[in-house]
This record gives C-alpha cells, structure tokens and sequence, in this order.
C-alpha cells in the first residue's frame, strides 16, 4: 500500500498536459501576422546592449574580433532558436517553453521552467525600466537622480537602491496599460519603436564604413598611446585577434546574452493568425536580424577608432567624438531610447501569458487566468505582473538579481532543446483528446469497445526484447514504444554527463589549465561515453511526423544547445545560484501547497489513471 501511494505520488509530478493540436479556438485575440512577430523578437532581442555590449568586449576580451564573437553567439543562439520554432510549429498554444515541457517530460519540470521564467521577466521588465530612467536622467543632466538622492535617499547598500524611481514605476505602468488595453495596439507601437531603432543603428553602420579605417583592425603589437593619456590601457598583442582565440571565445560567452529576448515569441502561440508557419519564420527572422545589427555596429566601432581607445559604458558616442561627428550623438540617444522601450515591451510582453497559461492549468492561482471581454488580453495577469515589476524597480538594487535572469532563460533553452530531442524518436500516438472524443462516439455505438481495445491499432504487434542489437541496429523504420525508452534514457544519461563536463571544466579550470592528466582524462571519458549514447539516438527511426518546421541534424543540434546553455550556467557565481536556490523553494511550496491540488490536469488523470499509465506517450502532443 505505501508502495501505491509513492507511485501515484511519482505519476502526479510527471503527469503531462494533453493538448489538442486540430483546434485554433482560442480566448485571447489572434490578431498577429509573421511581421508583428519578428519585430516582437527584434525589439526584445535587440535592446540596449548593441549600444553598449560591443564596446566593452571589444576593449577587454576580443578587439576587432569581436565580429567573430557575435558570429559564434549567433550560431549558438540559433540552436536554441531552432528548437523553439519546431516546437511552435508542433504546439501552437500559449505558454513557450513551460507548455512544451509540460506536454513532454511532466508537470513538475514544467512548472519550475515556467516559475523561473516569470522571474526572468520579472527581473527584465524592472532592470529595463531603471535603465530607462538612467538613460533619460542622464540626457537631461541627472536631474531626478540629484532631486531624490537630496530628498528620498534610502541607505540600505546591497538590498535597495541608493533612491526610489519612481520614473521607471511611472514608465512601467503606462506599458502594462498599453498591454491591457490590446495586443494590436501593443504590437503597432513596438513596430514603430524597433523600426526607429533599426533606422539608428543603419546609421551607425554606415557611419562606421564610411568614417572608419581598416588601419584600426592591423594595429601593430608596439603601439603607442596618445601623449595625454595616463591610463594603462589594455590592448593585448595587436592585430585583427589582439587577446587571441580565448579572448574571441570569452567574448562570445558574453555575446551570446545579447541574443535572448527571442523566446517572447513562442508565448504568442494563440494570438498569432497562422503559429505553425509564423513563429518558426518570426524566431529565426529576428535572430538573423539581430546578429546583422550586432556584426555590423561592432565592425562600425572598431573601424572608427582603435579597440583599446573605446568606452565601456558609451562607445558609440566617444566613436563619433573620435572622428569628429558629435552631432551623431542625437540620434544615438533617440536609438537607445527606443531600443530600451522595445526591450521593456519585450520582458512585459510574454510574462503575463505565461501566467496566465500556468493558472489556467491550475499550477497557479485560478484568477489569474481571467481574460478580458472586450480586448482579449489575460488583464489580471498583466496588472499582477506589472504591479510587481513596478516595486521591485522602485525599491530594489537589481545589480546583484540580473543573473538570475540568465538562470530561468538557460534552463528553459536547456529543457526545449531536451524535449525536441525526446518527442522526435516517439511513437506515433493518437492525441489523447482525440482519442476521448471518437470514444464518446462510440460508446452508443458498441458499449463494449474499451479505451484501451481502441489503442491497439496503434501499438506494435509483438512486444521488442532489449538487446544489443536493437540498440545499434533497430529493424524498425518507425518509432516504437521500445526505441522511445531508448532515447528517453540515453538523453537522461547525455544531460547527467554535460552537466558533470561543465561543472568539471568550469571548477577545474585551474587544474585543466596547468595541463593535470587526470582532469583531462576525465573530459575525455565523458566526452567519448556522451558520443557513444548520441550515436544510440541517432541510430533509432526517427518519427515521420510531417510539421511545417523541424530542426535538422538531429541528435547533435539539440545536444550541442543543451551543452552551451548547462556552460554558460555553470559561469555564473555562487550568490546567483543561492539566490536561485531561495526563488525555487517559494516556487515549490506554491506547487505542493496548491498546483499538484488544484491542476487541471489531475481531473483528467484520476479517473484513468491505470489506463493511462499503461502508454506514457498517449499524452504527448503529436
């Protein structure tokens, strides 16, 4: 009996959503083309960073190569982009990538995926919001920051800030009553504010061609600094790769944040008029777009003036000073303006639907799953998140929290990229929806006709033994219920070992480095044992399913995704990961406390549950 309890207990936490993929009825307004989309993505994806990011890891990690660095950034930000387009084309619904893990590998996983993705737009909409308050103060001479510095300091280092916005609160509510009021108007301001930002930055790259000299890529290693500097500038040995390659792969390991912000565009599943079609072209337009943008301004900025020369904080307005065109200085702030208002519509965007999508599924509180009449819009969802965003920006020191945004966006490119990988080796199975709804049918038919005598058509007709020889050689040519179990464990068995590589590689940076035989040998052990296990995927029939995207060369795509997003993680501090630790424990007692109680899910589950658990791959969205 105890036994019984822990199994049941075990098939709650994985239980997953049964989602109907043949209907487009939707409670939210669908009202987006393909156009609305990349400039959703554009706008998030393209944000403040261009005008800042490229000075910084030019000066200090890559020179002129950062070219480079935003080239390697791109390519692994599009193994992540190409999972969420398959996905969009397999499951158009509302939710990104907390809706995919649900309906592939259970609820319990779904459900920190998609807590720690509130808190990554939780933490961008408010570190966003201060940045625009900083970026306008400091165009019209630091006068708010001088004003509540004097009147409403708060002395609380490390926990508040030095003073209390209440211009981002300000900018913060007027977007969620933008949000509120309709997606339309949403996305049509978002367009005109990315179309701006792209017009600026077409003109910082033809600027840079036109001011600029190839002389400041060729920089000779004896260089010498300008007269009046006193500064010990760093600037590595010269040349086109002054910091070498390791420099160049620093710089991408930075980089590659500059391209997240994509991923809004998957949460868009039921507002968008044609999702299978529009959201696969949306996510890959946009990150062509951007990396275009990026390569470009940083080609401009180290074309105009040497790499060791630029500024961190503001390049491109030292850039122009340098070749004489302050007046370009204008149009740099009316860009970056811009691009902050489109990156905060970004973050505000998707995190009210991802609410919105976890009440509905009875994970979160009902009452936020309450959509608008009149405009279509999960508003209470919206006023919520927005209202939180608003204290914490108005209160909050967001200098120390930022990381946590990378934790909750890397996890969940991890865990789509898992899931690609997981549902593209399984059984072709009916929907589960279907299968319910042509049994009612049938019922008054033939009473006599069980669920479970409707599913054999769909199972193999001999039961497969393991063996060796089904491993490497498989008979089939479709999947089966037995090369599914395969892939599953072997993915299971390929995420352990990625996760050991990276915490070996990053931990034992120092030992590696001093070249200790028994730590490489280790990396070698686990890079051949993950080969061996990705060729054992590799070689089961992959499913026939005919979607209007998929991700090609798989299994290695999505593995090599997993792996960037698990090393990049694996970088950041010991107070991030404490701090995430602290969000994932409130997290979990909002699950245990009310979701695994009130999930829709549960109601669908209970009365089948024997029957269900007999074929874990019905539930799963084909």
């Amino acid at each position: 009996m105890p036994c019984q309890k822990v199994l049941h207990f075990g098939q709650q936490l994985f239980r997953r959503k049964v989602v109907d993929c043949t209907s487009n009825d939707s409670r939210l307004s669908r009202c987006l083309n393909t156009f609305d989309l990349v400039a959703l993505g554009v706008g998030s994806t393209l944000g403040a960073g261009v005008y800042v990011l490229a000075g910084a890891v030019a000066q200090e990690n890559a020179g002129p190569a950062i070219v480079i660095s935003f080239l390697i950034a791109a390519l692994a930000s599009v193994l992540a982009g190409l999972c969420y387009g398959e996905f969009g084309a397999r499951v158009p619904k509302t939710g990104s990538a907390y809706l995919y893990s649900y309906v592939t590998v259970g609820e319990l996983l779904a459900f920190i995926t998609g807590w720690n993705l509130i808190l990554s737009y939780v933490i961008g909409t408010s570190s966003v919001a201060r940045a625009w308050s900083a970026t306008f103060d400091e165009l019209i001479g630091e006068h708010i920051e001088k004003f509540f510095g004097r009147y409403m300091s708060m002395n609380a280092p490390g926990i508040l800030a030095k003073y209390p916005d209440i211009f981002s609160v300000f900018i913060i509510l007027i977007l969620t009553g933008l949000l509120t009021f309709g997606v339309k108007e949403s996305a049509m301001v978002n367009k005109v504010f990315t179309c701006i930002n792209v017009l600026v930055l077409g003109f910082v790259m033809v600027s840079g061609f036109v001011k600029g000299s190839i002389k400041n890529w060729q920089i000779p290693e004896n260089l010498s600094l300008p007269e009046n500097s006193t500064q010990n500038l760093p600037h590595g040995v010269g040349g086109f790769m002054p910091y070498g390659f390791s420099g160049v792969l620093s710089g991408a390991a930075t980089c590659f944040y500059a391209f997240v912000g994509f991923d809004c565009i998957a949460t868009t599943g039921e507002e968008v008029k044609n999702p299978q079609k529009a959201i696969p072209i949306g996510i890959v337009a946009s990150l062509l777009i951007c990396f275009v943008a990026y390569f470009g301004v940083s080609a401009a900025l180290t074309l105009m003036m040497p790499y060791y020369l630029l500024d961190k904080n503001s390049p491109l307005p030292v850039a122009f000073k340098y070749v004489g065109w302050e007046g370009a200085n204008y149009a740099v702030a009316v860009g970056s303006l811009c691009a902050l208002s489109t990156s905060l519509l970004g973050s505000m965007f998707p995190m009210p639907r991802v609410i919105y999508a976890m009440a509905e599924d009875g994970l979160l509180f009902k009452f936020l799953s309450r959509i608008n009449e009149r405009t279509k819009t999960p508003m209470l969802a919206t006023i919520t998140s927005g209202a939180v965003a608003a204290v914490m920006a108005f209160l909050l020191d967001l200098k120390d929290l930022v990381d946590l945004m990378s934790i909750g966006t890397l996890l969940a490119y991890s865990l789509v990229a898992a899931c690609v990988l997981v549902l593209r080796y399984q059984p072709e199975q009916p929907n589960l929806a279907y299968q319910m709804a042509s049994t009612t049918e049938e019922i008054y038919a033939n009473e006599s006709v069980s669920t479970s005598e409707s599913q054999t058509a769909f199972l193999p007709e001999e039961e497969e033994k393991l063996s060796l020889k089904v491993i490497l050689l498989p008979q089939n040519t479709i999947p089966s219920k037995l090369s599914g179990f395969i892939v599953n464990v072997s993915t299971c068995v390929i995420g352990f070992l990625i996760v050991s590589f990276c915490c070996l590689a990053v931990l034992a940076k120092k030992v590696l480095m001093s070249g200790a035989m028994w730590a490489i040998s280790i990396l070698v052990v686990i890079f051949l044992i993950c080969f061996v296990f990705t060729v054992i995927i590799w070689r089961q029939p992959e499913s026939k399913t005919k979607l209007s995207f998929k991700v090609p060369f798989l299994p290695v795509l999505p593995i090599l995704s997993i792996f960037v997003n698990v090393y990049l993680m694996m970088q950041l501090d010991c107070g991030t990961w404490i701090r995430f630790a602290i969000w994932m424990v409130i997290g979990l007692v909002i699950y245990f406390g009310y979701g695994i109680w009130h999930s829709v899910e549960a109601s669908y589950s209970a009365p089948t549950d024997q029957e269900r658990s007999t074929d874990n791959n019905m539930d799963t969205c084909k």
